[in-house]
């Protein structure tokens, strides 16, 4: 096949409950477009049926393929799915679907602004957050304020698992990642800035799913120690 329009990158660790549901309306509404696009699972070392239900996807559409790693994180199932996809632009999508696929057209051009990075944001203007318990947005909110104040400043959410990156700047950045777990997404845009890609946000609208992987307290703090690794291992970058 040729180099798809859009990939769109589905990391995935024991989704067996969901990753059926999620493809099918992903597949569903790619179909419908007049761009070519993939999916890439990238399964993070999953030990239920999600690559057997992935599986059953694949025989249906050629232009869906799964990507089997060893458990690393969720930063390290999104590194290597990246790195495997081949599209022009590429779409970090969270298997729980909290930011519906449709949404995807905010950030690809003709309508999404013309940065390197699109992120989907629960905080920029036409945002939506539907369903958040007031506890988890707290803890978000006081979380962006120590990625502002540490790592990168001026965005309003750096969180959110619905960002578009063009390939080249994927190809640019994701081999520099060094960080498995959940502040991948900081570590990205710090490393942006560094290296001088643009970066835009976009609102989107993001529904919160009760069997989300996130445990608020323990990632929290994992997060916090995250970004001064970040600060370290980066001192010396341009």
């Amino acid at each position: 096949m040729a180099e798809p329009f859009l990939s769109v990158v589905v990391p995935a660790f024991n989704e067996e409950a969901r990753i059926a549901e999620t493809l099918e309306k992903v597949t569903d509404y790619l179909s419908t477009r007049d761009y070519d696009w993939e999916v890439v699972v990238s399964d993070d070392g999953s030990v239920d049926n999600t690559a057997q239900l992935v599986g059953h996807v694949i025989v249906k559409y050629s232009n869906v393929r799964i990507l089997r790693l060893r458990h690393g994180g969720k930063g390290w199932a999104v590194k290597n799915g990246m790195l495997a996809a081949e599209g022009r632009y590429r779409l970090l999508c969270d298997a729980d679907l909290s930011v519906p696929i449709q949404q995807v057209e905010r950030l690809l051009p003709p309508n999404g602004p013309d940065s390197d990075i699109v992120l989907g944001s629960r905080e920029a203007p036409g945002a939506q957050r539907i369903g958040e318990p007031v506890r988890r947005h707290f803890m978000g909110r006081l979380f962006n304020l120590f990625v502002s104040c540490m790592a990168v400043s001026g965005l309003r959410d750096t969180q959110c698992g619905f960002k578009c990156f063009r390939g080249g700047s994927a190809q640019d950045l994701f081999p520099r990642l060094t960080i498995d777990g959940f502040a991948y997404d900081v570590e990205l845009l710090y490393l942006a800035r560094k290296l001088g890609r643009s970066y835009s946000e976009v609102g989107v609208d993001w529904y919160y799913r009760s069997q989300s992987k996130v445990r608020p307290i323990h990632d929290s703090l994992a997060m916090m120690l995250d970004l001064l690794k970040i600060r370290w291992r980066h001192r010396n970058l341009a």
